[in-house]
């Protein structure tokens, strides 16, 4: 039976994460979603990427931030939207859907639904407890030293900032949303959790400055989501709110994960987290 699968932050620069990528593998039918943060480096990525395509009979890629990083390393120097279109374009070669393609339909059981990959981005609207405006959240963050490493190497251009980019973003993927069919429900994709209940575990607490946006809080019941796949966090586990299913399919470092493999197995054991049709038993669920 075909299954809608899900992965993301696999950071394959880590030899131990290359591994669990290259063994992820699937049934005859499985569509896989990679929600992000597969590498930096674009090569990376794209060899990644053509390497699961050739496992699973369908690929869903969107974005995270570290895809979109540009390092002086990185013999591909693009920035801000244009090196997003150049992941793209390369995503397209391999014949791996991206946020800028139709939106394809899962006909499998659970289905039929609409697999919706998404590209958001942040806008410093998840606020620190005691900050009103992203002024005094980031001031806040660089006071007590958590400041993302986007700060340095995430370009908005040709956006005067990433809070327009993600504005941009957000005006236009709620475009494409509200076109859907009414009648049928979807699966929504971003890197970037859609709501802030996934980041209040974090262990820095100013961190979800870095996390999302305000905008999509609701998106879940607007647009009849019958799960939200993100990543982003590195805390891999199963959130419902308003009865919508949230899971996060991270990976994460290999000094996240491994204090975790003895309580919850090898991530070869649990990923790719299934989507649909829903499991009978949910890794690290909390309702």
């Amino acid at each position: 039976m075909p299954r809608l699968l899900a992965v993301s932050d696999l950071h394959v620069r880590y030899p131990e994460n290359r591994a669990v990528a290259e063994g992820l593998a699937g049934d005859p039918g499985d569509w896989l979603i990679v929600a992000g943060d597969v590498a930096e480096r674009v090569e990376d990525t794209v060899a990644t990427l053509a390497d699961l395509a050739a496992r699973f009979a369908r690929v869903i890629w969107v974005p995270g931030n570290h895809e979109l990083w540009t390092r002086t390393k990185d013999p591909v120097g693009l920035r801000g939207e244009h090196r997003y279109r150049h992941l793209v374009e390369q995503c397209r070669a391999l014949g791996v859907l991206t946020p800028e393609d139709p939106f394809p339909v899962w006909e499998g059981e659970g289905g039929p639904v609409v697999v919706a990959p998404l590209f958001l981005l942040y806008d410093y609207s998840f606020l620190p407890v005691g900050t009103t405006t992203s002024e005094e959240g980031l001031a806040a963050a660089y006071n007590a030293g958590v400041v993302c490493t986007d700060e340095h190497l995430l370009h908005p251009e040709p956006h005067p900032s990433r809070e327009a980019w993600c504005a941009a973003r957000v005006a236009e993927t709620r475009r494409r949303l509200d076109a859907l069919d009414p009648d049928l429900p979807t699966i929504l994709v971003n890197h970037w959790p859609l709501t802030r209940l996934p980041t209040e575990v974090l262990r820095y607490p100013e961190f979800a400055l870095w996390c999302g946006t305000t905008a999509t809080a609701d998106w879940h019941v607007r647009y009849r989501a019958r799960a939200v796949v993100y990543g982003h966090l590195h805390i891999p586990r199963v959130l419902y709110e308003d009865g919508v299913r949230f899971v996060e399919a991270s990976l994460g470092y290999p000094r996240e994960w491994r204090p975790r493999e003895e309580r919850f197995g090898h991530p070869a054991d649990v990923l790719p987290r299934q989507v649909l049709p829903v499991p009978t038993e949910d890794f690290g669920v909390r309702r």
